[in-house]
């Protein structure tokens, strides 16, 4: 490979960098190209997996900044770049690594801060984003619901005692 193709392969793996909100890196020796394939379907839109150069990935991942990734550019490796949801994506990478296991997870980056593999299946375990938010708001309206109910109580309670003082007061005067 010419020296202008590694230099324009270099600025486009940057370039991804960049604009990934996540990026896995997996070791992938012993799939098929159908099960690359596959794993690349299951991914979605809001990832892209490639096979990648280690020693490119490792000089573009420095010009954008990221420096955590080095030990693990080592043997085969492939990297998931993510843009969308990066809970939907670890999700479908460890699905698919449980089914395959030649794919390992070796790691990567989430909005800049290195992950290890176990932090992305921990990442893989939590809910979406739209069912958290769901959870989240759910919460709030109960806060509010336990609010206006005591709210309401306030002044139906002293209704009650008021209406109770009358009865016994017309009780004390009726007697005498």
């Amino acid at each position: 490979m010419a020296r202008p193709d590694k230099a324009a392969a270099v600025a486009e793996l940057e370039d991804k960098f960049r604009s990934s909100n996540a990026v896995v890196l997996t070791s992938y020796t012993g799939l098929t190209v159908a099960q690359l394939k596959t794993l690349r379907r299951s991914l979605g839109e809001n990832a892209q997996y490639a096979v990648v150069k280690n020693t490119l990935t490792k000089i573009a991942a420095n010009q954008a900044g990221i420096s955590a990734l080095d030990d693990q550019l080592a043997g085969s490796t492939a990297a998931a770049f993510v843009t969308g949801d990066p809970v939907e994506s670890a999700k479908a990478l460890r699905d698919f690594a449980k089914e395959n296991p030649n794919l390992v997870i070796k790691g990567g980056v989430l909005d800049g801060k290195a992950l290890s593999a176990d932090e992305f299946k921990k990442l893989a375990d939590l809910e979406s984003r739209e069912v958290l938010l769901s959870k989240l708001a759910g919460a709030f309206k109960g806060k509010q619901s336990q609010t206006a109910s005591l709210l309401q109580a306030l002044p139906s309670k002293f209704v009650r005692t008021a209406e109770a003082l009358r009865v016994k007061l017309a009780e004390q005067g009726g007697a005498e």
